[in-house]
């Protein structure tokens, strides 16, 4: 069950080799895309990632990042 992340390598809001790192270590079986996934109005204007079918967008990319923490699929625990 790996995670879809993909990201806009030609935003200017979001720095890649500061936010891949958070991402890998959010969700390490993440599978992260980048190159452009049209969605240029709102990633000119704020940073943005898309994770698990959902665009999920703030102020900054710390904002972003603890907002998408929240759509990461998580392993289940075997009894």
């Amino acid at each position: 069950m790996a995670n879809d992340i993909r990201l806009c390598d030609e935003c200017n809001h979001i720095k890649m080799k500061s936010i891949v790192p958070k991402l890998l270590k959010m969700a390490p079986d993440a599978e992260i895309k980048t190159g452009c996934i049209s969605y240029c109005g709102p990633c000119g204007k704020r940073p943005f990632v898309y994770i698990n079918g959902r665009y999920i967008s703030g102020p900054t990319e710390d904002e972003v990042l603890a907002k998408a923490e929240a759509f990461v699929k998580r392993p289940v625990e075997k009894k």
